[in-house]
């Protein structure tokens, strides 16, 4: 454990070593494993005809990916390495005490939230069980398993307040986005802090399938959002923002 280095040079160099918490996992060989990660995205899309609508997209993520998901989350985080450190510094600036990673997907944020000393423990929530698996599976390894908490939903975390939340690529995923804002706000205390970042575009040719675009709901969210939060500056170009409660 003292020897545990969860920094961001660490994620720059195999992303927490992730690879062979995925082969360890899975139970398949490095080159299986590099030809799915290949092929991620693709595997991905290719169930969203007829599994995918508003009525069921908990259903979608929680009982008919399996680990295309997973694989999929992967292979963003060892091609993109660059960007979503960046996401990781932005985290480290503001991350304290009590931190909730929601729909926190292979576990990266969590995973480096919980080596920073500013923070208490890590609440990781995901509706994909590959998921939570695979992050228990991750802070075990790395011997952080006392710092890590997994959850299905947020309302299995009980009455806790969080001091600070962390939604990356989760929000244009969700049918009502504005009533997530609503009740993270609930969550966090007046203090706290909440990085988020969204994108409800399903892309010129149907790229994104998976996310919603109604300009209906991006009114509601935005709407929701301006008068709930405010912007905190920070130096990252990056899609993440930085929000404080405007509390009640």
């Amino acid at each position: 454990m003292n020897d545990l280095d969860l920094s961001i040079s660490c994620f720059l160099k195999d992303g927490f070593n992730l690879k062979k918490h995925l082969i360890d996992f899975l139970n398949i060989s490095n080159d299986l494993l590099d030809q799915r990660l290949l092929n991620g995205v693709d595997d991905l899309a290719a169930l969203h005809p007829g599994a995918f609508t508003e009525n069921n997209a908990g259903d979608f993520y929680e009982e008919k990916v399996g680990d295309a998901h997973l694989i999929d989350l992967a292979s963003w985080h060892l091609n993109s390495s660059n960007y979503i450190a960046d996401t990781l510094r932005l985290q480290q600036k503001f991350a304290s005490g009590k931190v909730l990673d929601f729909g926190g997907g292979i576990g990266t944020h969590a995973l480096a939230a919980s080596f920073l000393p500013e923070v208490e423990h890590v609440w990781f929530v995901d509706l994909n069980p590959q998921n939570r698996s695979f992050v228990e599976h991750r802070s075990k390894e790395l011997g952080i398993e006392d710092k890590i908490s997994i959850f299905r939903d947020l309302e299995s975390t009980s009455d806790v307040v969080f001091d600070s939340l962390v939604c990356l690529d989760v929000l244009e995923h969700l049918p009502n986005p504005a009533k997530q804002l609503k009740i993270f706000l609930e969550k966090l205390s007046p203090e706290g802090i909440a990085l988020m970042n969204w994108y409800f575009y399903k892309g010129k040719n149907g790229e994104y399938p998976f996310h919603f675009d109604d300009p209906s709901l991006i009114e509601d969210f935005f709407s929701t959002l301006q008068s709930n939060y405010l912007e905190v500056f920070h130096p990252f170009l990056i899609t993440t923002r930085a929000y404080k409660p405007l509390k009640r």
